[in-house]
């Protein structure tokens, strides 16, 4: 069973979150660089990951790089761009086998946490910049990401709801960015992205699996001290209730599926029993596929081919997101507010409860099943300053009483409206 998370700070703007657990045989380290999301910097900063984990001065080929991981039996790298509240979260991380499995104690957890600092700390430059070619693929690869949002409707509705919804606000950016500015990326620009990120980045550092932490330490303080950085400060961003009309938005496009996305706020949650009891509120309200808008809207009354709620504790949302015949819409939205106030008036039987409690541990317990999963959960921890492990969460959630549930509901706002319909379907409105 994972143990609590163990936080030290190493230097100003640099801390290392460890949390250890036996049954692993492997350690995943991870760095992560916080900068508050703007839309001037926010393509840009997406691509630097991508750049820096081609090759390092001291690997200064793809061939080398990979030659390198074969020798520390197998470790993965991974790098990507990730999104909390008004946060950019640029991360590498990779995976190695624990130094207790390798031959002759090979010091597998040092090896890891140098090639880290290297990629992040020392990346191959030619004349002072990243490669040109580095630059021209990863820039291409990032275009492409952006421009594969538009291919899967629903995401790209729920992504265009959130981007309504906080307008003018740091959650409304995006974590990609925009295809015209990576299409402005330059090799000068990218480096000074990198070099801006890591003098002025919130640097969370996790290091997860069955290994001593005392050694990545030592490194990391060492490798950051030299860095000549000057870190902002974190601060957790409040989400505002915002008393305006509601904010409804229509776009056709050509489509055979309607797309429908209610944004609501919730404002800000304070207590951690707060935020378990919006979770089972949204699990039993339409988070599982015996939730009450599965059961009604998409089973019993075939308004919709899936209808889901999703709560995001970092932006003070709840979004509900259905597929519907494009003149099943109102109907569909109708339907959807009055399991709204069924769940308010506490119309749901305990064993609608039991089984949203139920739901919600399983998936908790799920959790520690693997390093990727417990890595996502703590860092999510560190960014919201919670502390808790899984089953902390677990207990607190099996607290949730009826009552919480209710209380749940009625706090939330609808903000936004958003409807992806059909060209033709839009004439007809």
């Amino acid at each position: 069973m994972s143990e609590q998370m163990h936080r030290q700070e190493l230097c100003r703007g640099v801390a290392l979150n460890t949390v250890a657990d036996a049954k692993f045989k492997s350690n995943r380290i991870s760095c992560n660089i916080l900068v508050p999301l703007d839309r001037e910097n926010a393509t840009v900063n997406a691509v630097v990951p991508f750049i820096l984990r081609q090759r390092f001065r001291a690997c200064p080929d793809f061939t080398r790089l990979s030659e390198k991981l074969c020798e520390l039996y197998g470790a993965s790298l991974d790098g990507d761009v990730r999104k909390y509240g008004g946060y950019q979260i640029i991360n590498l991380s990779i995976q190695g086998l624990d130094d207790r499995f390798t031959l002759d104690s090979d010091p597998m957890v040092k090896e890891c946490c140098e090639l880290i600092c290297d990629m992040l700390l020392d990346p191959y430059l030619e004349d002072g910049c990243f490669a040109a070619e580095d630059t021209r693929i990863e820039v291409q690869n990032l275009i492409d990401t952006i421009q594969s949002e538009i291919n899967d409707k629903r995401d790209y509705a729920v992504a265009k709801c959130v981007s309504l919804m906080f307008e003018g606000e740091p959650f409304a950016i995006k974590k990609y960015g925009w295809e015209e500015d990576a299409r402005a990326i330059t090799p000068a620009s990218a480096t000074a992205a990198w070099r801006d990120l890591l003098r002025r980045g919130i640097v969370e550092i996790l290091f997860i699996g069955s290994g001593s932490s005392e050694q990545a330490a030592e490194i990391f303080r060492r490798r950051f001290e030299l860095a000549g950085r000057e870190p902002i400060a974190y601060s957790r961003l409040a989400t505002p209730f915002q008393q305006r009309p509601v904010r409804r938005e229509t776009q056709a496009m050509d489509v055979k599926q309607g797309k429908l996305v209610l944004g609501f706020r919730t404002g800000e949650l304070s207590t951690g029993a707060e935020h378990s009891a919006m979770k089972v509120m949204t699990a039993l309200w339409g988070g599982t596929p015996f939730s009450r808008l599965f059961l009604n809207v998409r089973e019993k009354l075939h308004l919709c081919y899936y209808c889901a709620t999703r709560y995001d504790r970092g932006t003070g949302s709840v979004l509900v997101d259905s597929g519907v015949e494009f003149e099943n819409r109102e109907k569909a939205e109708e339907e959807i507010f009055r399991q709204l106030d069924a769940v308010k008036n506490g119309e749901f039987s305990d064993e609608e409860l039991n089984n949203a409690v139920l739901y919600m541990v399983n998936a908790l317990k799920s959790v520690t099943d693997t390093l990727g999963g417990m890595e996502n959960w703590y860092l999510t921890q560190v960014l919201s300053g919670a502390g808790e492990t899984p089953m902390e969460n677990a207990e607190q959630i099996r607290r949730v009483t009826r009552e919480d549930v209710m209380a749940a509901a009625e706090t939330l706002r609808l903000d936004t409206v958003y409807f992806l319909t059909g060209k033709g379907a839009a004439d007809d409105e």
